[in-house]
């Protein structure tokens, strides 16, 4: 299986409705490694590194989010990035 890093940039109502938790949870499920991190303009910053569709899954499900978040949109960047140990928020 190939594996990959993803960097996505999470626009909308993604602050303080858990969507970083939610994402750490969607992440480690698919035993993902990479952060949540809210950025000082409102946006959630997201990389993701696993195994590719894995990598894809939790992709596209951060245009959901948990149930009170409104995504408006998600800019996606593959990166050639070493792959952190585990996930974290912050």
């Amino acid at each position: 299986m190939q594996t990959t890093c993803l960097k996505a940039l999470v626009t909308g109502k993604v602050q303080g409705v858990w969507y970083r938790r939610a994402t750490q949870e969607q992440a480690l499920r698919h035993g993902l490694t990479g952060h949540a991190t809210n950025l000082p303009d409102g946006r959630v910053e997201v990389l993701l590194c696993g195994h590719q569709e894995a990598v894809k899954t939790v992709g596209e499900w951060l245009w959901k989010g948990p149930e009170n978040a409104r995504v408006t949109h998600v800019e996606f960047e593959v990166l050639e990035t070493h792959a952190p140990d585990d996930f974290r928020t912050g």
